[in-house]
């Protein structure tokens, strides 16, 4: 635990250990300026992945690295499950009040068929834990939060690029717990001013650290399109034939597109999105009603399905056999992020392409075939 008298900001990171989670720590580490106090269940998780990043961080230290800067790359870790207040008020009882700066909150389950099947467990884990721990940031004087919302709130968008301003309108409860929490901050910072937070809607993170050592481990079989790429190269999959959901979208090759960014350059945006919260940001208006922001963090680039197998084959030498099945019940034939805002207002660039974001997820997946190993 950083000392009162360290210059550090003592920043929770809900999910730390996850895909993203572990790579945003990573991210706040390199500033050299916060201290990361990581939360997680350990759901789809692996308290391995921020043992990792600690190491990353440590390695990258220079030989004249004072004694703040070795606090920094050192993670106080809680095996702490949201849904559970008094887990919760217990971490920040260890800190005080006022002691936590600010909280990037990123842990939530994200499966969008699955809330389909149990919509009442995602919204107590999305929303309702949400709810919680905003009530108890604000038990301890800590009004500072940065948001992981998703594409997913705009649901069939009806302008590509897309961009802030369009309304929000998630098919699946996946994307309704967003779209719910990002109201409820919302209100909470327009009824109080103390409060400052912004909310990142995600397109679609990719690839992993280029040291191999850190990335994405899904439990089961992946969900999304890349890991599950990676995974059947790997040789992790039995079926070996890709089923491709149609081909027959308004698309330049009739597959769904989406907008995909390295996962380095989404954890770089929480950065500046944290930064944001800062007393000398000049992001939020003084004169606002309220200092709330939500910006997308994509590319601005689609890159459709067949296009994504192609990379990946580049990437890593397999001959990935794949089927065209019917569409799949809820999915949307582009979503393209209009990035601009967040590049005007925050400085967000996502410069690293598609072949990079596929070379560091195969490095990624050939130094960890099984990923962090046993749970």
């Amino acid at each position: 635990m950083a000392t009162h008298t360290s210059p550090l900001k003592n920043v929770l990171v809900t999910g730390g250990a996850g895909y993203i989670g572990s790579h945003v720590v990573y991210v706040l580490q390199k500033t050299r300026q916060y201290k990361v106090i990581s939360i997680d269940n350990n759901h789809n998780s692996n308290p391995a992945a921020l043992d990792r990043v600690s190491q990353l961080s440590k390695s990258e230290l220079p030989a004249d690295a004072t004694e703040i800067d070795i606090q920094s790359t050192e993670i106080d870790s809680y095996k702490c499950d949201l849904t559970q207040p008094d887990q919760v008020r217990a971490v920040f009882e260890a800190y005080g009040r006022g002691g936590i700066w600010g909280v990037v909150h990123i842990a939530a389950y994200k499966a969008v068929g699955e809330s389909s099947e149990i919509p009442l467990t995602y919204y107590a884990n999305n929303v309702a834990a949400s709810v919680s721990l905003l009530q108890i940031m604000a038990e301890y004087d800590c009004h500072r939060i940065v948001y992981s919302s998703s594409a997913t709130v705009y649901g069939t968008p009806p302008i590509i690029p897309i961009s802030e301003t369009t309304r929000l309108h998630a098919y699946s409860p996946y994307g309704r717990t967003k779209i719910m929490v990002e109201n409820i901050i919302e209100d909470l910072c327009h009824s109080d001013r103390k409060w400052r937070a912004v909310s990142l809607r995600y397109f679609n993170p990719a690839g992993a650290h280029p040291s191999g050592l850190i990335g994405e481990d899904p439990r089961g079989r992946p969900g999304n399109l890349l890991p599950l790429l990676a995974h059947m190269a790997v040789g992790r999959v039995k079926d070996a034939t890709l089923k491709v959901f149609a081909n027959d979208y308004p698309t330049p090759d009739g597959t769904c597109v989406r907008d995909y960014l390295h996962v380095l350059d989404l954890a770089s945006g929480h950065l500046l999105a944290l930064n944001a919260l800062g007393p000398d940001s000049n992001v939020f208006d003084p004169e606002a009603t309220d200092f709330y922001k939500a910006y997308n963090l994509g590319k601005g680039k689609g890159m459709s399905v067949l296009q994504i197998v192609e990379a990946m084959r580049k990437a890593t030498g397999f001959d990935y056999k794949y089927e065209i099945v019917g569409r799949r019940r809820g999915d949307v034939p582009d979503l393209t992020a209009d990035p601009s805002l967040a590049q005007k207002e925050l400085g967000f660039t996502a410069p690293q392409d598609l072949e990079t974001m596929c070379r560091d997820l195969w490095h990624w997946q050939t130094k960890n075939p099984f990923g962090y190993g046993e749970y």
